[in-house]
């Protein structure tokens, strides 16, 4: 590593703690994953930069601080089983992959999945099972799931997610009817029933029902 790439590490982490991501163990995943190899072409130079950034499909990568905070919610144990819906560029699959026994990870745009898949397997990471899907219905055939991650906003956690969620599990979203008003969430199943607590204010794309077509 060269004085400058370390230097851009140390300011990396810096920022995530500046902005209250404090868990040793999501701080040490986010350090050990480069967010270079999931930004690419005019983009590239700024994966280094705590702001969401464009990638295919329409759709962003989010701002490595909210990477952070999102996982730093749902509390994972290393014998945690994962979903993510809203694949992506890849990279939050990968940070949950280095805390998680197993991750499995889905979008409703196949280009992203493959492009994901290409850099898990680059990073030598093999606890991620990535699929093209709806991801409004979860993955029924693996629930139930341990934690779940959301990383597109619906008015409501989708029931069907809801449904797979263990008994003691732990679901973060962000929830809001409109791109200006939207709240990060953290549901989590009680024998009782589920609580929910607010987190704070976020921006993301829609969570849209379907699998894309490919153009």
């Amino acid at each position: 590593m060269t004085p400058e790439e370390a230097e851009r590490k140390m300011q990396f982490l810096y920022a995530l703690r500046s902005r209250g991501v404090t868990d040793a163990r999501v701080l040490g995943a986010m350090e050990r994953i480069d967010r270079g190899p999931f930004v690419r072409g005019l983009f590239a130079e700024r994966a280094y930069e705590d702001m969401p950034l464009p990638i295919a499909c329409g759709q962003t990568i989010s701002q490595p601080s909210i990477v952070g905070l999102m996982t730093q919610a749902l509390k994972i144990s290393p014998r945690d089983k994962v979903l993510e819906v809203g694949t992506g560029s890849g990279y939050q699959a990968a940070i949950l992959s280095l805390l998680a026994r197993r991750v499995y990870t889905v979008d409703r745009h196949a280009r992203l999945v493959r492009e994901a898949r290409v850099i898990f397997d680059e990073l030598g990471l093999t606890n991620i099972m990535s699929l093209t899907a709806d991801g409004c219905f979860g993955l029924p055939e693996q629930a139930p799931f341990d934690r779940i991650l959301v990383t597109a906003a619906a008015e409501d956690p989708p029931g069907p997610l809801l449904a797979q969620l263990k008994p003691g599990g732990i679901m973060v979203l962000p929830v809001g009817q409109s791109d200006a008003v939207q709240h990060l969430i953290r549901v989590t199943r009680t024998e009782a029933g589920f609580e929910y607590d607010e987190l704070r204010p976020v921006r993301f794309v829609p969570l849209v029902e379907g699998v894309a077509r490919e153009t």
